[in-house]
């Protein structure tokens, strides 16, 4: 323990007050002047606002209670873990509880919302329940808390304010930049397929099929001889979904497999390395081209392949960066209902979506462009995600070491230094 500081149990400095939600079923209760406070309100550090108003008879009338502004907010179920400061007074509903310390002068509030902050991955791990976890009343007012002299504890919230400032910006930059590499692809992807010269062919799927360019695209097996989940084992031949296309790749780790007798014996929607292929139900317009050591992988009725016949004409890569093209994406999109629990493409609605194409030379320049495009993306990704993790274990860092009483003098510059670094 740190000289001067004490160890206190929450419940005896604080006052923890819980919530409760007003019965639905009075309507008179809801769209009132007071703001009720949710997990979902929890967004920010400071509570501004909240998605629900009630009235004063409704915290007459049922469990909620209201915390005043300047205290602090805890999730005990759901978002087990957040924490907020309220800016306005709040009523709160059962998820959450109010921590008001019983002395200020003893006990700073925002110390003590930096200190949860630095306990909320152990409020977390302690959860429990089967489909919600959660953590009692009696864990929370167990939970020791540092208390050192208040002019320490305002020391200490102004070096990590300070340092969090500049953490939000550092953060903030590495997601712009995160965005910015994105934004970069799919600018460049719009203006290639905008700007399509007069050579260039306009058909469709189906024509491309009776020019004996693309075999005619197929999915996986419907009705009766579809895979079910009993079939699934633990190796095998690879049964893609559309959640098993990710990046422009087919993930064949982490899918579900089928024994090689069992795909053997269906009757369609084997994919081959090289083929394209395209989610059309449930999740539209995911895009990748399979590579893979498999003789084939196995479709779900979620996936078509796209299998190029005559290689002298269409380049699969260029297929590939086609199908993420803005207005490919928008067509299939309408067409299939996307946005709808129950959006479909079937293959032969699919056979009259519009495809544009080049010459041959030109098709495969345009495919390693982008090919040399997503590889500077996905660097730039790569280095940008890095600092934002590297900026989160920064933020753990430096809580762990002002609740352990290890924020000495200087501090705050080599904070910086680190933020910004």
């Amino acid at each position: 323990m740190t000289t001067g500081w004490e160890n206190k149990p929450l419940g005896e400095v604080c006052n923890i007050v819980g919530g409760g939600t007003p019965s639905k079923a009075n309507s008179s209760y809801y769209g009132g002047d007071i703001p009720w406070a949710t997990v979902r309100d929890m967004r920010e550090e400071l509570l501004s606002t909240t998605e629900c108003r009630i009235s004063n008879e409704a915290v007459a009338h049922s469990a909620t209670n209201i915390i005043p502004r300047n205290n602090v907010v805890i999730a005990t179920r759901v978002g087990l873990g957040k924490v907020c400061i309220l800016a306005q007074d709040t009523a709160i509903n059962q998820d959450l509880r109010g921590v008001v310390p019983k002395n200020k002068k003893y006990l700073d509030v925002r110390f003590l919302f930096r200190w949860f902050q630095s306990i909320s991955k152990v409020i977390e791990s302690e959860g429990t329940g089967l489909t919600v976890k959660g953590v009692k009343l009696p864990f929370v007012k167990s939970l020791k808390v540092p208390v050192p002299p208040l002019s320490e504890q305002k020391r200490i919230v102004a070096i990590l304010d300070e340092a969090f400032e500049g953490i939000v910006t550092a953060t903030a930059n590495a997601e712009k930049n995160l965005a910015n590499a994105r934004e970069l692809f799919e600018s460049y992807l719009n203006a290639v397929f905008s700007n399509k010269g007069e050579e260039w062919v306009d058909t469709t799927v189906g024509q491309l099929v009776d020019d004996q360019i693309l075999e005619k695209p197929l999915d996986g097996n419907h009705g009766d001889t579809h895979p079910k989940k009993a079939d699934f084992v633990q190796s095998g031949v690879p049964f893609i979904m559309a959640s098993d296309l990710v990046a422009g790749e087919v993930d064949q780790m982490h899918c579900n497999f089928l024994t090689r007798s069992q795909a053997d014996s269906l009757r369609k929607g084997f994919a081959v390395a090289g083929d394209v292929l395209l989610s059309h139900k449930g999740t539209i317009g995911r895009v990748a081209v399979l590579q893979t050591s498999h003789d084939y992988v196995m479709l779900t009725p979620q996936v078509t392949y796209y299998r190029i016949k005559d290689g002298r004409v269409l380049h699969n890569r260029y297929l590939y960066y086609f199908f993420q093209s803005p207005k490919f994406q928008d067509e299939i999109c309408h067409i299939a209902g996307a946005g709808s629990t129950r959006a479909y493409i079937g293959i032969t609605k699919q056979l009259e979506l519009k495809v544009s194409y080049p010459d041959f030379d030109v098709q495969r320049q345009i495919a390693r462009r982008f090919d040399a495009l997503i590889a500077e993306t996905r660097r730039l990704e790569t280095i940008y995600r890095k600092k934002l993790a590297e900026l989160t274990e920064l933020k753990q860092s430096l809580l762990q070491k002002a609740f352990d009483g290890k924020l000495t003098a200087g501090a705050e510059t080599a904070i910086k230094e680190d933020a910004t670094a």
